[in-house]
């Protein structure tokens, strides 16, 4: 279990003063112009040795995407973009560093950019975080103030911050579909390549990152790359914010250091799952897009990127959704169909039509209107969407699905056998009549 000495979100819960004043109390912009003059090969080296992986889902080293920019050129600028339009369901960690420790956030997209010889971050915030917005507005207005951020700031490196509002489309998370919608385009994904980091916002070189990843870069330089590896199993090094939301006593967000055991996770921060271990019937460990898990898989499994992997899912953003076995399973996966096909941009066509033909026949499975071999008709649908469009939305609509195929087909056909058999009794009393 984490210490609390060691957690780098001390104001998580915003039990503390979120204002600059508060922020330096806790020991953000504290030599922050020390760690600049050590150099940009010594922040990426830094972070490489880290072990920190993206903590927006994918889980990309994150030292090795700030290494992938171009050398300065000055005639053609160069962005760091922070990804804070978090709507994946379940998920709900970037919301709270907004709110309560945005500073932290500011101060990495400084460290950052100043490491990729960037100029200016971008901030793009979710549509509906309004009070976010406006506590990260704030506090990027109290570091211009205080001369941290800006043309001619204290730190010697001129940058800038600009926060900017999205719409509320889930899709704009996807980094290329939120560079369009930076430059006023419709949120639309990008084929690749070009990437980012060769031709991102306005053409240019640009990184985008999550807003964990950034915001806790400069506590890493402060206390060194081997303090924040010695957390975590091989590979999956250092501390993470986990949204443990569902069937669960207490919901919470709460950081953890890499690879907990899940019982330990949930018994130790959540008080249990509700109405015990024996209740426990599946778990979505990473956010809606990856596959639900059963219990008798993840209970005793090291919450980190590679354990989860070798379940077939994944750890994702770290939200935790937890399912009793009053759940109705098919169900939630419908709902998950759902919000899939309503978010889908249309772009890509396996996408555009398949997640509506997911949905309808999700829909049916629900009543149990539908034929056993309509349940392989729906994974091979899944499969002819996963991997076959410009970004990962088909891949997050396709997964729970799978999830839902591989490890509760019993759960289907039984529905499937109960619907039938009240059909046949059914047509039984009409003949009778």
């Amino acid at each position: 279990m984490l210490q609390d000495k060691d957690r780098i979100f001390q104001n998580l819960y915003g039990y503390g003063d979120w204002t600059l004043d508060g922020a330096k109390k806790r020991g953000a912009w504290d030599n922050t112009k020390g760690l600049l003059e050590k150099g940009k090969d010594w922040i990426i080296s830094e972070m490489k040795a880290s072990g920190l992986r993206g903590r927006g889902g994918a889980g990309f080293p994150t030292g090795l995407k700030w290494s992938f920019m171009p050398k300065p050129d000055p005639n053609r600028p160069s962005y760091l973009v922070i990804n804070a339009d978090e709507s994946e369901p379940g998920t709900c960690k970037d919301r709270e560093i907004l709110r309560n420790d945005p500073h932290l956030l500011v101060e990495g997209a400084l460290v950052a950019g100043f490491a990729m010889g960037a100029s200016a971050a971008y901030i793009y915030v979710r549509g509906e975080f309004i009070f976010e917005r406006e506590r990260l507005q704030g506090a990027v207005d109290q570091a211009y103030a205080a001369n941290l951020i800006g043309a001619k700031n204290i730190h010697g490196y001129p940058f800038e911050v600009i926060v900017h509002h999205g719409a509320g489309a889930y899709i704009c998370g996807e980094e290329t579909a939120l560079l369009e919608s930076l430059e006023g385009k419709k949120g639309m994904p990008r084929l690749k390549p070009p990437f980012p980091a060769n031709m991102g916002l306005y053409g240019c070189p640009t990184t985008v990152n999550n807003v964990e990843s950034i915001a806790v870069a400069p506590t890493i330089l402060r206390r060194s790359a081997a303090w924040f590896a010695s957390f975590g199993a091989k590979n999956n090094a250092g501390t993470k914010l986990f949204s443990i939301s569902g069937h669960v006593n207490k919901p919470c967000n709460v950081e953890e250091a890499m690879s907990i055991p899940f019982r330990e996770l949930i018994e130790k921060h959540a008080g249990g799952v509700r109405g015990g271990w024996d209740n426990l019937l599946a778990v979505i460990p990473g956010g809606s897009s990856v596959r639900c898990v059963p219990a008798a898989q993840i209970i005793d499994t090291p919450m980190d990127f590679d354990s989860l992997s070798a379940l077939k899912s994944g750890l994702g953003t770290a939200a935790v959704i937890v399912m009793d076995k009053s759940t109705d399973i098919i169900r939630a996966i419908a709902r998950l169909s759902h919000f899939y096909k309503h978010e889908s941009c249309g772009q890509c066509t396996p996408c555009r039509e398949g997640t509506g033909w997911m949905y309808r026949i999700m829909q049916r499975m629900v009543e149990g209107r539908a034929q056993k071999k309509e349940i392989d008709l729906l994974f091979d649908v899944s499969k002819q969407i996963e991997g076959h469009t410009i970004c990962a939305l088909g891949d997050a609509a396709a997964w729970p699905i799978q999830g839902l195929i591989n490890h509760f087909r019993p759960v289907i056909e039984a529905r499937i056998e109960s619907y039938t058999a009240r059909a046949d009794a059914d047509a039984v009393k009409v003949a009778a009549q």
